[in-house]
């Protein structure tokens, strides 16, 4: 029997099928640009098998198929229509998809940045684990940092998530630097209005803000192979400073090299990717996903 012949609805929170049981199947996909190297897929499959599901995970790249940004409601429409159980959305979406759903969580509505949509009954709903990934690696890689001053490169759907993680992880003062200096703006806006506005700014001077900070954050794209450079220079960087970087392909960006040379402690954006995929696993299944066990298969990707 062929794959398209054995697929059928996965209901939520079903429990593993018996072993002469047709498995559960569950059709998934990825939408941006620039993620034929994305590890989400490989690690969402495999986690579906370890609990006894088929899992087909489709990567969905408007660049590969020639395809303008502009066609987001057109994907949207042909996943639906066609079955999947929902799908992640990456860069550059994340804010554009949300005009294109019919309800949202309370994390997402309150970033205004989406990364999973699942389809129920003929509605879309969409969540943010962005932010819950990157605060749980954060716990995991940088628990014991100093986090009074950060300093964060990048105002776009990332950059709300990591926003909302560095506040909920006890950042006092969160410095935003972005190429738009209004979306800095209503960013530092956005996130004041939830945490207080006296732990937000924005600067066009990120030189200064960085020589104060006890952290610097990259969230924008740069660094990645279809935008590659720094987000700043790297000599702005001290010794005595953290880093982190949102991209994790390549696993060590031109940045993330130069802070580790200069005695930075650092780290790309690995973690965050695993984290952001077991929170967005049990909400497309409704099943609780091991984290070590998809951390372990992600270092061998």
């Amino acid at each position: 029997m062929g794959v398209a012949m054995s697929i059928h609805s996965l209901p939520i929170g079903a429990p593993a099928p018996s072993s002469t049981a047709l498995p559960p199947a569950l059709l998934l996909g990825l939408i941006g640009t620039g993620i034929v190297k994305s590890k989400t897929p490989p690690m969402q499959m495999q986690e579906a098998r370890e609990q006894g599901l088929l899992c087909i995970y489709q990567t969905i790249d408007i660049e590969v198929l020639g395809l303008p940004a502009s066609a987001l409601p057109e994907l949207l429409t042909a996943a639906e229509r066609m079955g999947f159980a929902g799908v992640n959305i990456t860069h550059p979406f994340k804010q554009a998809v949300i005009p294109l759903l019919d309800e949202l969580s309370p994390n997402a509505d309150a970033l205004g940045a989406v990364n999973t949509v699942l389809f129920r009954n003929g509605r879309r709903r969409g969540h943010n684990t962005d932010w819950w990934g990157y605060k749980a690696a954060f716990e995991r890689d940088f628990a014991d940092v100093a986090r009074e001053r950060v300093v964060m490169f990048g105002a776009g759907g990332a950059g709300a998530a990591v926003a909302h993680a560095l506040l909920m992880l006890g950042v006092g003062h969160l410095t935003i630097v972005d190429v738009e200096r209004e979306r800095a703006r209503t960013l530092a806006a956005q996130m004041g209005a939830r945490h207080g506005t006296t732990r937000l700014a924005t600067t066009d001077d990120g030189r200064a803000a960085v020589t104060h900070a006890d952290g610097v954050v990259n969230a924008t794209p740069i660094g990645m192979a279809h935008h590659p450079g720094t987000p700043f220079p790297p000599e702005w960087l001290g010794p005595k400073q953290w880093f982190s970087d949102v991209v994790y392909i390549p696993a060590e960006t031109e940045l993330l090299a130069a802070a580790r040379r200069i005695g930075c402690r650092a780290t790309n954006g690995g973690g965050m990717a695993v984290f952001q995929a077991v929170r967005a696993f049990e909400h497309f299944t409704g099943r609780t996903a091991d984290a070590e066990r998809m951390s372990r298969h992600f270092a061998t990707l």
